[in-house]
């Protein structure tokens, strides 16, 4: 398995497996064991990244940061208002730095991701600015499923929200299709290489 390979599987298992296990836990055997779980798995799952790429990744470290909080705040008071308000907590914070970032015209996404994502300027303007409503419209989401729902049915959003995710970006590939940047001619590079 190439190092690329290896780095494919890693960011989705430290931002998304802490989820899944949370997910099976509440249902098996409800919120609170589900709490506890989360917590220990987000900040094992940090630590596992940090140990594998020798860095600390901005996104799952300031997410990690909240699970800490406020899923202690659960436990110690044995109040499910504070997990559930988490994911709101969360997604408010990344839009509001998405949007902040395209004020100051300073993308935070491609300061992110921009390694792995060769576009074009205002290409990372878009998909910052599609990524910042995403993020704002599923604040909104989260608070209007767990003041209105059951427990379980806002387990199943919480778990739901990965798939929408995902299905989010894919509506953004055309997009940054159209905004990709060529890579260099092999003959360029080999030049550059020569004069080094």
């Amino acid at each position: 398995m190439s190092e690329s390979q290896r780095r494919g599987w890693l960011r989705p298992t430290v931002e998304y497996g802490p989820v899944v296990l949370f997910f099976i836990i509440l249902k098996i055997w409800g919120l609170m064991p589900a709490t506890a779980a989360l917590i220990v798995a987000s900040v094992l799952a940090v630590g596992f990244g940090y140990i594998r790429e020798r860095r600390l990744a901005w996104a799952p470290l300031v997410t990690t940061a909240i699970v800490v909080v406020f899923g202690g705040l659960t436990l110690i008071f044995k109040d499910e208002t504070f997990i559930k308000m988490k994911p709101t907590v969360v997604y408010t914070l990344f839009a509001v730095s998405l949007w902040v970032g395209l004020l100051l015209r300073k993308p935070l996404l491609e300061r992110l991701i921009g390694g792995g994502l060769k576009m074009d300027h205002a290409g990372w303007r878009k998909l910052e600015g599609r990524y910042a409503t995403f993020c704002a419209v599923m604040a909104i989401l989260n608070e209007i499923v767990w003041r209105t729902q059951s427990t379980d049915i806002w387990g199943d959003f919480k778990l739901g929200s990965i798939f929408l995710t995902f299905l989010f970006m894919a509506t953004q590939l055309p997009m940054m299709r159209r905004h990709m940047l060529p890579d260099p001619p092999p003959d360029a590079e080999a030049k550059g290489a020569a004069h080094e």
